[in-house]
């Protein structure tokens, strides 16, 4: 059985020039922690932050293909290690 929900911290291509409800464009930008602990679970400072209180997402803007973007799950099923 499959879900509709995608995993946390998942990324996709996306072709739309928005990021939809849920997720947020690669482009490094700092989040709070307070407001994304699973996701912070997942990604801790790899990406950049302070590690306390913020934390990056990836940036994939110069890696992406002409007209799509990366996107990232900011919401979904958190991802089981089994």
């Amino acid at each position: 059985m499959f879900s509709n929900d995608p995993f946390l911290g998942e990324v996709i291509l996306f072709a739309g020039n928005y990021a939809p409800r849920g997720w947020a464009f690669c482009k490094g930008q700092l989040l709070p922690i307070s407001k994304n602990n699973a996701l912070f679970a997942i990604l801790g400072n790899t990406y950049g932050g302070d590690g306390r209180t913020t934390f990056a997402l990836p940036n994939l803007s110069k890696n992406k293909p002409n007209g799509v973007n990366y996107i990232i799950a900011l919401q979904g099923t958190y991802p089981s290690r089994s």
